[in-house]
């Protein structure tokens, strides 16, 4: 119990670091010509099975500036891992974000270490629009406008 206790304390450091760093390079980033945004989904497999760590992994991205979690695919075949889609804002180095998904997973449960990832087999897209701007029946989250 106290070892938990201590990882947990331990976590919620990290974190708060991770929310000040990402914070303060995401309003620099407001004040450059080139905002640097380049949003990507990125389809991560999670290590993660108890739904309370994938409860705190999930909410962990979206309190983290710059990253949101979008939900989770379950898997079709039995056996498979749930995937959570995630939207990185800064996504110009796709592997440098997968990487960073990496990391958080396993501060939340250092045993999914034993089942390592590479970063270039996860999956991911740029988010494109598809939506017409001068379509004015999609809600304006769908239109970007």
């Amino acid at each position: 119990m106290l070892q938990r206790f201590v990882h947990g304390v331990g976590y919620t450091a990290w974190l708060i670091k991770e929310i000040f760093a990402s914070g303060f390079s995401a309003a620099a980033a407001a004040f450059k010509p080139n905002t640097g945004l380049d949003p990507i989904i990125i389809y991560y497999p999670l290590r993660l099975t108890t739904d309370w760590q994938i409860f705190w992994y999930s909410t962990s991205i979206t309190v983290t500036p710059g990253t949101l979690s979008l939900g989770l695919r379950y898997p079709a075949q039995e056996g498979g891992p749930i995937v959570l889609l995630v939207q990185a804002a800064f996504g110009s180095d796709p592997l440098e974000q997968i990487a960073g998904l990496i990391d958080m997973e396993e501060r939340i449960n250092p045993a999914v270490k034993a089942t390592p990832l590479d970063p270039a087999s996860i999956g991911w897209d740029h988010y494109v629009d598809l939506g017409d701007p001068d379509d004015h029946t999609l809600p304006p989250a769908e239109r970007m406008d």
